[in-house]
Formats: C-alpha cells, structure tokens, sequence
C-alpha cells in the first residue's frame, strides 16, 4: 500500500493503518531498533511501541515520508530504552561507540538557552550534511544515526573497515571546524 494511503488511514483513524504499516515497515524499524539496542525482544517491544506513537502522532501530524517519520520514531524510542539501561548500569551496543565518537564534539547543553542552541545545532549540522558528497553523507548517517556498525557500513559500501574509520574521523573533524565557524561552542 502506498504511503500516503497508510497515512490516511490513521487520519481517519482506522486501525488498519498499524497493520499496513507492519507489513510494510516493520523490517526497517526493527533493524533501527536492533541496531541501538543489541537486543531482539527489546527491540520488538520498541518497534510495537513504534506503531502505538505513529498512532497517537496522526493526526495532527501528517509526514510527508513516512519512512523516515517511523524512523524517527523507532530511533527515539530505543534511545530512551539505552538511557533507562544506562541508568541500571545496563547497555551496549552501537549506540555506545557511535556516541563516543560524536560526543567530544557536542556538548549537552545546560541552560535556558538550550532549546534555542539545539536548533542551532541542528541547522548547523544538516547544513554540514547537505554540502557532503553522497557517499560521506550516507557513511555518516549510517554511523550516526542508524548506529550501524563499522563492519555492516563497510559491507554496504564495498569498503574496508580501515576506510570506513577514516572517513568518519575526516567528517567528524570538517564537522567540527564548520560547527566551530558557525559559532557553535564545541
């Protein structure tokens, strides 16, 4: 079924928009999941919670891609499971080393301003992205947002490891010095 059918349904509220969106996203927002947490029934439980947030977001929300709108929903519900783990002294995963990667660069910010320096920090980076040859681009992404691994970018790509590793660590410090030249405190 056609994305834009799936989300009429749930504009209309017809419960057969979770079952159209299982048949049709459920690999994708399971691998998301799996990827951040390193754990089958966890990820499952987030992949359902995934549909039951597509639910209660439509309407008023209406995405123009779905994919990338269950995406984003899978991601942020498996950080909050890794966070909760991590609370527990629990966790692992991707997840882990790709936010050690990135993190030397961001700091959380921690004052009234930081909702304002978040979306600095945002435009600041898709700007970064958007003047990225597409193959860095995807790399990073892959990294960095899915959290796949060094390995599985490799495969994906028909690159070596050691290219993979190179090629974030070359982004990640243009990422920097373009954060830097935006006046984004680093």
């Amino acid at each position: 079924m056609e994305d834009n059918k799936i989300i009429d349904l749930y504009w209309q509220r017809d419960e057969s928009a979770i079952e159209e969106t299982q048949k049709k996203y459920d690999g994708y927002c399971y691998s998301i999941a799996y990827h951040i947490l390193s754990n089958s029934e966890d990820s499952r439980e987030c992949v359902s919670d995934t549909y039951l947030g597509a639910w209660n977001a439509m309407p008023p929300a209406r995405p123009n891609v779905l994919r990338t709108f269950l995406g984003r929903i899978t991601r942020n519900l498996a950080l909050k499971i890794v966070r909760a783990y991590s609370a527990a002294k629990r966790g692992g995963g991707e997840y882990d080393l790709a936010l050690d990667e990135i993190l030397e660069m961001v700091a959380a910010p921690s004052n009234a301003e930081s909702h304002l320096e978040e979306e600095a920090l945002g435009e600041a980076i898709n700007g970064f992205l958007g003047g990225l040859a597409p193959d860095e681009r995807k790399v990073f992404l892959c990294r960095y947002w899915y959290f796949d691994s060094i390995e599985e970018i490799a495969g994906r790509f028909g690159f070596g490891s050691s290219k993979v590793k190179m090629m974030l660590k070359r982004t990640r410090d243009r990422l920097k010095e373009h954060l830097k030249s935006e006046g984004i405190e680093i």
